[in-house]
């Protein structure tokens, strides 16, 4: 039996955790961010995850859900490592058996993503490995509380005998304060130089990435440019959402737990399936085409109503209409499978694509290439769509099929297989921690019906009369408009609720639903205090 007490074998396992972390941090660097053991253990979660628990995290932790997801699994560990710890003080065989399980559920995780190789087992197999000799060290080894025979046991005080007598000094005896503190150095050294493994491990893996490339770039200016922003568009007042969303404010959802890092060079789109002439594009290729600049607010199905989940960029492509006349739909090819370098797709309405709307495979965002972020080097556009069913990024295969032959990504997960943006609304000012005077008061949000455009917004307060808003000038119906409303505020507590009608003249509905299988509905609504 070891000589490490249960809480400080504890204490190893942890040490012994982070070891495995950071090697395998360290060797995914060689063999790419995807098959370190967290991300892909991160993203066969994501993938088999219950979709209520999915909406949760996405309700809870909002762009930040991943980091969430990994910091979570990271805990986790440590707590799985802390218990093999406390089982390796009395069976150590049991304990590196346990171990090896870990590093086999990595190793299986990261053959299961898109585009794996046996290369991709190597860091959860050598992690793994690190791991297990370090607590062994810890329980059995030179580390070991009491390292006998390792080296000469301390104890508290030479025992003694009945008569007086120094008695054998063996395992197992009371071990003074250098000895503990002796085992807490070797945790804390094992747990620091993990820690910069790791650290060094990520850093090597982002150097590898294709931020370098991205930046040589120079886009060709379009055939086609965006129309210039209307004056008065943007009301500028404080708390109101900027009509143009900057790249860096641009919302994140999507499934990959690190960012694919796609080499433009290599890169290629092939479009196939039902088609009559299969092409397979180069990034030079669409860069040498006809390329056109659209502004198109993108929303996500996940936006609960009065969320943020939503932006408006100027983007610059390809017009996906132009590359479906080339390749010559068969009949009944009636869905257009998008699908990323990751493996996630998205299934598109064909007549969609092709029904003169600005539909693109983009290339830039805000006058600059797409940012990794965002789908570098290519992604889909389509206004009027919901992201999960038109924005892949990182894409690299347009297939032809239909609805009938094949469910997208988020298909089999509850979601609706096709995803029309609702009509919504919101409120940005005033927000409920805002107490404004009384008095006049701007009522101020933004409101969003891509491709059909907004007709009318009504703001109501205490649940009483519609009241018309002013709407600002807007570049299209594909994106939103911003909209305000003159309030002569009374002190007390009031609730402000708003609704938009489009221009097909149908009126938000006040149902409140949740975002499940096709994006919410309800009046956004807010309570402030007026002082």
């Amino acid at each position: 039996m070891s000589s490490t007490t249960p809480r400080f074998a504890a204490l190893g396992g942890v040490a012994a955790a982070a070891a495995a972390i950071g090697t395998a941090e360290l060797v995914a660097a060689l063999t790419g961010p995807r098959s370190s053991p967290l991300v892909a253990v991160g993203g066969l979660v994501v993938d088999i995850a219950p979709e209520p628990v999915k909406r949760f995290g996405i309700e809870v932790f909002g762009t930040y859900d991943k980091i969430a997801l990994l910091v979570g699994t990271a805990l986790l560990l440590g707590g799985f490592a802390a218990l093999l710890g406390l089982l390796a003080a009395r069976r150590l065989m049991a304990s590196l058996v346990g171990i090896a399980v870990f590093g086999g559920v990595g190793a299986a995780a990261a053959l299961t993503r898109a585009s794996a190789d046996v290369a991709d087992v190597l860091p959860s197999l050598v992690g793994a490995a690190a791991g297990g000799l370090v607590l062994w060290a810890f329980v059995a080894g030179p580390l070991e509380l009491d390292p006998w025979p390792w080296a000469p046991p301390t104890v508290a005080e030479p025992p003694v005998s009945a008569d007086g007598t120094p008695a054998p000094v063996g395992r197992g005896q009371r071990v003074d304060p250098d000895a503990r503190r002796r085992f807490l150095t070797g945790v804390g050294t094992v747990i620091g130089v993990a820690t910069v493994g790791g650290v060094a491990g990520r850093w090597l893996a982002g150097r590898q990435g294709v931020s370098a490339a991205r930046e040589a770039i120079t886009l060709p200016a379009p055939v086609s440019a965006a129309p210039p922003v209307p004056a008065g568009a943007d009301l500028d007042l404080p708390g109101l959402a900027s009509y143009v969303t900057s790249n860096r404010g641009f919302y994140r959802i999507d499934t990959a737990l690190v960012l694919p890092q796609v080499d433009p060079e290599t890169w290629r789109l092939r479009i196939h399936g039902r088609v009559r002439h299969p092409v397979t594009l180069s990034y030079a290729d669409l860069l040498a085409r006809p390329l056109v600049e659209r502004y198109v607010t993108l929303a996500c199905v996940s936006n609960e109503v009065g969320g943020d989940l939503i932006g408006n960029a100027r983007w610059l492509g390809v017009p996906l209409r132009e590359l479906l006349d080339e390749v010559e739909p068969l009949d009944g090819a009636d869905q257009v499978v998008g699908r990323s370098v990751d493996g996630w797709t998205c299934g598109t309405p064909t007549a969609v694509l092709r029904d003169g709307r600005d539909a693109l495979l983009a290339v830039g965002m805000n006058g600059e290439p797409l940012p990794v972020r965002h789908g570098f080097p290519a992604r889909m556009v389509v206004p009027g769509l919901y992201g999960y069913v038109s924005a892949c990024k990182w894409i690299t295969e347009l297939e032809l099929t239909s609805f009938a032959d094949f469910d997208a990504y988020w298909v089999p997960r509850g979601w609706s297989a096709q995803g029309p943006v609702k009509t919504q609304s919101r409120i940005d000012t005033p927000r409920p921690r805002n107490r404004p005077a009384a008095g006049p008061v701007t009522v101020a949000g933004v409101a969003w019906a891509q491709h059909r455009g907004i007709d009318r917004v009504e703001v109501r307060v205490d649940d009483g009369p519609w009241q018309e808003a002013r709407l600002a000038p807007t570049i299209s119906v594909d994106t939103w408009v911003q909209w305000s409303w003159q309030w002569q505020a009374t002190p007390g507590r009031h609730t402000l609720q708003v609704r938009a009608t489009d221009s097909t003249g149908e009126t938000q509905t006040g149902q409140s639903r949740g975002v499940a299988p096709d994006g919410a509905t309800g009046w956004h609504t807010v309570t402030i205090t007026v002082t």
